[in-house]
């Protein structure tokens, strides 16, 4: 059975949303899957170029995904106005939203309501004759205390922090010297007392443990040191150990230990992990632990914004992945969009890229317990 909210719940329905996506959508499509009467969450995308049908059919199909729903609501987020006509008022990307109503249907779940925000007001597009009422009838839901700030739109919080010029620097040169301190220990040669550098050879050290420094980096002070920072940048920048954190972040310090060595196993045997081993890379497999998800994030997003250009890629990779498996995918495609200005050519990146266009989210975002954790 479809049901249809009246006017005053679709204005205090909106007032909700922002709280539900965590921001104030902005040229979006925003699906809100139902239980009842109960919400659960919301499912942003771009507004379409183009072939509306496949949009509407791939949108609702993800949105089906979450567990036991039977009902759906869609909120049209423009900058674009309604046209009135002879015919009354015709209100913008009403064939999309058209499609999604039918899509749903088709899947058998209800509509809870259609809904149409543009610069000159809202409307229902379920109205026979749609009218404008003003913006100021919505009155958006406050957060609870410890959420964040969902005034900005849906690029909000992937601003890096400015730590000024002297620490990025002091980061910068902290790579040189670090990197050739690991570079002579490679090859067997010691440097001159005169000339040693006790917190690039301290910072050497800790990758004696690399589960442990991963560990310790999910605590990153607000004024890290700058070796520190140099170490974890410099395993960022390697494959074999940049998934062992992604691994390790997602999961805990065990999970980082296994793989760290079954990566090393099957780096010196020139072999491939078996099937399963990056279950979690793909978005597939049990949910992570969400706070070590946001942990980590900001662990990344430090390092990215202290890191000379070049060696951002590596944090700004998994910044990417994080915000994607925390549910945010407009976050990750801001990142990729960085990593890609930065070298183009970068791998990671890519796969990164195709994946998240072949799942625009991973399996565990259709487990409610993560509004929960979130």
């Amino acid at each position: 059975m479809t049901t249809v909210m009246k006017a005053s719940g679709s204005a205090e329905f909106l007032g909700l949303v922002p709280a539900l996506a965590g921001f104030t959508p902005t040229r979006s499509i925003v699906l809100t899957p139902f239980e009842g009467k109960r919400t659960y969450g919301a499912l942003r995308i771009d507004l379409p170029d183009d072939d509306p049908t496949a949009f509407a059919e791939g949108a609702v199909d993800l949105i089906a995904r979450v567990e036991r729903i039977d009902a759906l609501a869609v909120v049209v987020y423009t900058e674009e106005h309604a046209q009135p006509t002879r015919d009354g008022l015709v209100l913008p990307h009403g064939v999309v939203v058209d499609e999604l109503l039918s899509a749903a249907e088709d899947r058998r779940l209800g509509i809870v309501d259609a809904l149409c925000v543009t610069p000159d007001g809202w409307a229902s597009y379920l109205d026979d004759e749609p009218s404008l009422h003003a913006l100021d009838t919505i009155r958006v839901v406050d957060p609870t205390p410890d959420a964040s700030d969902v005034r900005g739109d849906q690029s909000a919080g992937t601003e890096l922090a400015d730590f000024g010029l002297l620490m990025t620097e002091r980061v910068g040169r902290a790579s040189i010297v670090l990197e050739d301190v690991i570079c002579r220990a490679r090859m067997g040669r010691e440097a001159e007392v005169e000339h040693e550098h006790p917190e690039a050879v301290a910072a050497a050290s800790l990758l004696d443990d690399i589960p442990a420094l991963f560990e310790a980096a999910m605590d990153l002070p607000d004024d890290p040191p700058p070796y520190v920072c140099a170490a974890l940048l410099w395993l960022l920048e390697r494959p074999l150990y940049r998934d062992v954190a992604l691994m390790q972040w997602a999961g805990d310090l065990a999970v980082g230990r296994r793989t760290l060595a079954s990566q090393i196993t099957h780096h010196d045997a020139g072999t491939l992990p078996g099937d399963g081993a990056f279950d979690t890379m793909i978005g597939e497999g049990p949910r992570p632990s969400i706070p070590r998800l946001h942990a980590a994030l900001r662990t990344v997003r430090t390092l990215a914004a202290l890191a000379p250009r070049r060696k951002r890629i590596g944090p700004l990779a998994l910044a990417a992945w994080l915000s994607w498996a925390l549910r945010r995918p407009s976050h990750s495609e801001l990142y990729l969009a960085v990593v890609r200005a930065i070298a183009p050519e970068y791998s990671f990146g890519r796969l990164l890229n195709d994946l998240m266009v072949a799942r625009p989210l991973p399996a565990w975002a259709f487990d409610r317990r993560m509004d929960d954790a979130a």
